[in-house]
C-alpha cells in the first residue's frame, strides 16, 4: 500500500464493514454503514466511494453477478500497520516510544494490554544483546 492508497476516514469505515462481513454488495455495505454510524450517506455516495476505492486498489469488485460484490484487497492488520507507520513518521519523527507514550496518556491500557506490552518490550530488548 502506497501513501497515495492510504484510506481516508470514510474509506476506513467501508473497509471495516468488509473486514467484518466479508464480500458484500453496495447495498449491504450501505446498510451496515447506516446502522453503525446512526446516519447514512446516500446509496450513490457509497457506490461512488467503492468505485474510488477500487481505482485505488483498496477493494476488488466481482462483476460476475448482477449485483457487484466488493471485497477488501488489504488485510486489516496490514492497513493498521501502514497507518501507524505513516503517523509515526509524520508526527513523531519515527519514534515509536513517543507514539506509545502519547497513546497511553490518552487512554490507559488494560491489565492484559500492559502485560502484552511488557512481553513485547522484553522480547525486543533481547534482540539487541
Amino acid at each position: 500500500m502506497t501513501a497515495d492508497a492510504l484510506p481516508t476516514e470514510a474509506e476506513l469505515a467501508i473497509l471495516a464493514v468488509l473486514w467484518k462481513r466479508g464480500p458484500s454488495t453496495v447495498r449491504e455495505v450501505h446498510e451496515a454503514l447506516g446502522r453503525e454510524e446512526g446516519k447514512g450517506a446516500g446509496y450513490t455516495t457509497t457506490l461512488k466511494q467503492l468505485q474510488v476505492m477500487t481505482a485505488k486498489g483498496l477493494v476488488a469488485r466481482d462483476e460476475s453477478a448482477r449485483s457487484h460484490v466488493y471485497v477488501a484487497r488489504v488485510a486489516e492488520g496490514i492497513t493498521q500497520r501502514q497507518l501507524v507507520k505513516d503517523l509515526l513518521d509524520r508526527v513523531f519523527g519515527g519514534s515509536a516510544a513517543k507514539l506509545a507514550l502519547q497513546a497511553l496518556t490518552l487512554k490507559p491500557a488494560s491489565k492484559e494490554e500492559l502485560e502484552e506490552l511488557r512481553q513485547l518490550l522484553d522480547d525486543k530488548g533481547g534482540e539487541d544483546r
